[in-house]
């Protein structure tokens, strides 16, 4: 085999590699289900005004909290949030954990480098 042949192979060999890694990465980063990012559109919609340009503002307010937060992270800051609603004991077991607080945190945040990005 040539050195031309070698290295044709090996670059090929490398694109496929490439390619592989780059499907995996954005099957990771775009592991929120469709229900999940349209009912997240669908509240900022609600809260922000419903024109054009704010559908567009909070489809990238998602894509930005999706790639910062993994999907799991932000069910439970989802559940923290409408959990600590609720009155009583149950409440405020989510109101005062420290797990809870933690994934609101970390939503929190994203949600603020979204407004930063997107609004």
């Amino acid at each position: 085999m040539t050195l031309a042949g070698s290295i044709r192979r090996i670059v090929a060999v490398l694109a496929a590699l490439l390619t592989t890694v780059m499907i995996a990465r954005a099957e990771e980063v775009n592991d929120y289900p469709t229900s999940a990012r349209v009912e997240y559109v669908f509240g900022c919609l609600k809260a922000n005004g419903e024109t054009r340009q704010v559908i567009e503002q909070c489809s990238c307010s998602i894509d930005v909290v999706a790639s910062l937060v993994p999907y799991e992270r932000y069910v439970t800051a989802e559940t923290v949030l409408s959990m600590s609603q609720v009155r009583g004991n149950l409440g405020g077991q989510f109101r005062t954990s420290e797990q809870a607080a933690s994934a609101l945190n970390d939503l929190r945040r994203a949600q603020a480098e979204a407004e930063v990005r997107c609004f």
